[in-house]
């Protein structure tokens, strides 16, 4: 029980970074372990470089969300999670449009 909790937090703090990290630096990410195809460093187009970030911001969402989902019982606070999240991406399509 207690490795797998040690596990789990581990875990969770390296998505964490990883999902900030791709966050602020979106091109590096982009090239995680894909930077010796490229003689010369790629210029990523704006639209990748804002769905790379969406998908940070979504995936720190998801995370939260499980972690919120499995140490509480609060349906309201699941709720209000989901609720933030729609509305985020929702605000991020139509902004796009």
């Amino acid at each position: 029980m207690l490795l797998s909790m040690i596990f789990a937090i581990m875990f969770i703090i390296i998505a964490y970074g990883y999902l900030i990290w791709s966050y602020f630096y979106p091109e590096e990410s982009m090239l995680l372990l894909n930077r010796w195809v490229y003689k010369k460093e790629p210029e990523f187009s704006d639209t990748a470089i804002a769905y790379t970030k969406f998908e940070s911001i979504f995936g720190i969402f998801i995370l939260t969300m499980i972690i919120v989902g499995t140490l509480s019982d609060s349906q309201f606070l699941n709720f209000f999670l989901l609720i933030v999240l729609f509305s985020y991406v929702i605000f991020k399509v139509l902004k796009t449009k």
